[in-house]
């Protein structure tokens, strides 16, 4: 990999900003297709909202109207005649005389607004009464006849300071109440009403919610995957493999929690904190005024929280990737790693990268750690001005015990989403960047894959005056010109680094030329349909990749459309049968992971059979027989001529005795063809093939390898 390469693979994505309105519209066009089931969730969602509301109001209606007695004591001072005049007069019909300027009055009746101005000048005493009307039952005028000491008689009502209650037998004060008990057990059967129908919305809008995140994720993965496998080889050879892998698994999961625990949870908090706030300013204005003296404090801190969170997760992704990078890189080289016997220096390294990466996580820890106390101080100071505050109004008669208590539940939900904030601003900056990450790799431009379809293939292969680099102008391959007629052998040779690979990179369209052009029947191949092109050829590489599966299936390539019967046929032809046949289970034994209970050989073989399987008409063996015993060679030679005859082959071999008899030897030297004829007249010319050779076998012509000429039937 050179060097641009590795820095575009291990390179970690950068936080830009916690918000990217580009990634939001990217994720949005996968949730259009199910912007009916999202209204659903909303309104599941206004539902739930409603309730949570709904339910400190409910309280609030319990005490006020039920718990705490409605009735109160006016008592006129005589200081401004006029005023109290006017006040009998307009209050009238709900005054209860008591005497010596005393009356009772259901304080529910009189404005709040005059409440607070009467409890003010002393109009209005403190001591609240419970009133026994004759319409509340014999049974509880019976009760306050029997208790004189608690109750006295004004006219037809009974009426006793509510202090003095205590003083009354349970069943005498259930009696003498049983109507506020009643309205109590009413309120209790709504509130739990309530939590019943929020649970129900909640767990629906919950389950939709999840159902159309498991979707969204569903289809980007798809979208991802499918992506994927058309994006030119080269991408591959940038991107480790497990660096994609966390682009389909780990950052689509961070998207979908991003919807499911953020994007639309935005919408209930805002409809929490307008609901929070209409009904406190309902309740009181001049309290919830002086809760929102504490907005810009929080907000101060939520943005100063928002700055330092974002510095340092990006430290903590950099240390990750740094962490994961090195763990992949040590355990896939375990192997080298006991030979040359580093075990020591590489668990040192490791320890320094681990506490490196550790440090981040305990400053991303501090940063967290001092943001939610600092909330939770503010919130509970805001409960201390409201118990302070409130309590003076609830005194004032400005405001209801109800309320009060209705109050200290609001202000509680009120700072939920700030006391949230910190979680969802780590889930909105995990989202952006693993959208960033995913929408990077839907960016790369895919294979152009569509062009013609020939009717017939002979096979002809010429390469033209072909210039390649795989980075800028170092070119791997110069003026590569030469000609494959159909239905022979040509086989390349040269050494290690000359680009000989390279070349048959450019005849599978792995990558494209920057100069000439590669014929097939003489079209050029960029315009052929690229699976088209790709079903015409097979190669034989000298890394065989076995899949995790059954033998039969790393043959076929799990493709159904070749019988049982062709699997062991071509197995069969090239002497892999029999090593398949001592096996556990035969064709349906089970492979590790890129089959590691197999010799490199037996892969090779497999390599072999999987190629004929699918009946090529050009044949590419990239030193396929490098890892092939001496005898296995011999054995398979028969094979591989039968496998050759008749379709256009091209062999890289640098054991040249497997190269004899090719129709034609290309000798590539630095990109460049040096020569090229049969083996006799290279040998004749004494050129670089010549010496090659004769290193190669110590000074003298090496005699071919006899083969049988009786083999298994053709496949």
């Amino acid at each position: 990999m050179n060097g641009r390469a590795r820095k575009s693979a291990f390179q970690e994505d950068k936080v830009k900003s916690t918000y990217d309105s580009r990634i939001m519209k990217w994720f949005l066009r996968y949730l259009k297709p199910y912007r009916h089931l999202i209204g659903f969730s909303l309104l599941f969602l206004i539902f739930t909202t409603f309730f949570d509301l709904a339910l400190p109001y409910i309280t609030k209606i319990a005490i006020d109207h039920y718990i705490m007695p409605s009735y109160g004591e006016i008592v006129l001072q005589g200081k401004n005649p006029e005023f109290e005049e006017d006040l009998l007069r307009k209050y009238g019909e709900f005054l209860i005389p008591l005497g010596e300027n005393r009356y009772l009055v259901d304080l529910s009746k009189i404005p709040k607004e005059e409440r607070v101005f009467l409890e003010k000048k002393r109009y209005i005493a403190r001591e609240r009464y419970v009133v026994v009307r004759p319409d509340m039952g014999e049974s509880a005028l019976e009760q306050a006849r029997s208790h004189p000491e608690v109750f006295k008689k004004v006219g037809e009502l009974y009426i006793a300071p509510q202090s003095a209650l205590g003083k009354l037998e349970k069943k005498s004060l259930m009696a003498i109440r049983g109507r506020d008990l009643s309205g109590v057990k009413k309120m209790a059967l709504v509130f739990f009403l309530f939590l019943f129908l929020n649970f129900l919305f909640n767990f629906a809008q919950v389950y939709v919610l999840q159902y159309i995140g498991q979707r969204v994720m569903f289809d980007i993965r798809m979208r991802l995957l499918g992506h994927m496998i058309r994006l030119p080889v080269e991408f591959f050879d940038k991107n480790p493999v497990g660096r994609l892998v966390t682009r389909a698994t780990n950052d689509i999961s961070a998207i979908n929690e991003m919807f499911t625990s953020v994007l639309i949870y935005v919408f209930k908090d805002v409809f929490l904190i307008v609901g929070i706030i209409f009904i406190m300013g309902r309740m009181n204005l001049r309290l919830t005024g002086i809760i929102f003296v504490l907005v810009p404090i929080i907000a101060y801190i939520a943005w100063e929280f928002r700055k330092r969170a974002r510095d340092a997760y990006r430290e903590v992704r950099a240390k990750l990737a740094r962490l994961n990078a090195y763990l992949q890189e040590s355990i896939s080289g375990i192997r080298i790693i006991k030979l040359f016997v580093q075990e020591s220096r590489m668990y040192g390294r490791f320890k320094e990268i681990n506490r490196e990466y550790y440090k981040a996580n305990i400053k991303q820890i501090l940063v967290y750690a001092v943001f939610r106390p600092l909330i939770e101080i503010i919130s509970a100071f805001a409960v201390a001005m409201i118990v302070w505050y409130g309590g003076m109004e609830v005194l004032k008669q400005a405001l209801s015990f109800g309320a009060l208590v209705a109050f200290l539940s609001y202000v509680e939900m009120l700072f939920q989403p700030v006391k949230d904030l910190s979680e969802k601003y780590n889930i909105m900056q995990s989202a952006m960047a693993a959208g960033e990450r995913i929408m990077g790799v839907l960016q790369e431009k895919p294979e152009r894959r569509k062009g013609r379809v020939l009717e017939k293939i002979k096979g002809e292969i010429e390469f033209s005056h072909v210039w390649f680099a795989y980075e800028d102008e170092n070119w791997v391959l110069r003026d590569v010109s030469f000609k494959v007629e159909a239905g022979k052998t040509v086989a390349l040779v040269g050494p290690t680094g000359a680009g000989k690979t390279s070349i048959i990179n450019l005849l599978l369209r792995f990558h494209e030329p920057q100069k000439g052009k590669i014929l097939l029947d003489g079209v050029d191949i960029r315009e052929l349909d690229l699976e088209f092109l790709r079903k015409q050829m097979a190669v034989v590489l000298q890394d065989v990749f076995i899949f995790s599966g059954d033998i039969k299936g790393n043959i076929r390539l799990f493709g159904e459309e070749i019988p049982d019967e062709q699997v062991h046929r071509v197995a069969e032809y090239v002497h892999a049968a029999d090593f398949i046949r001592k096996l556990d289970g035969g064709y349906d034994s089970k492979l590790g992971e890129r089959g590691v209970t197999l010799s490199f050989g037996q892969r090779q073989l497999l390599a072999f059979a999987r190629a004929l399987a699918f009946n090529p008409r050009i044949l590419v063996l990239d030193e396929a027989t490098s890892n092939i015993d001496t005898h296995t060679e011999i054995l398979i030679q028969k094979g591989i001529r039968k496998m050759l005859k008749g379709r256009t082959s091209i062999v890289i071999a640098h054991r040249l005795s497997t190269i004899r008899e090719a129709d034609k030897i290309i000798v590539i030297y630095r990109g460049k063809v040096l020569e090229e004829g049969t083996h006799a007249e290279l040998m004749k010319k004494k050129g670089l093939y010549y010496h090659l050779y004769m290193i190669q076998f110590g000074g003298k012509e090496e005699e071919p390898a006899p083969v049988e000429e009786e083999g298994p039937e053709e496949a």
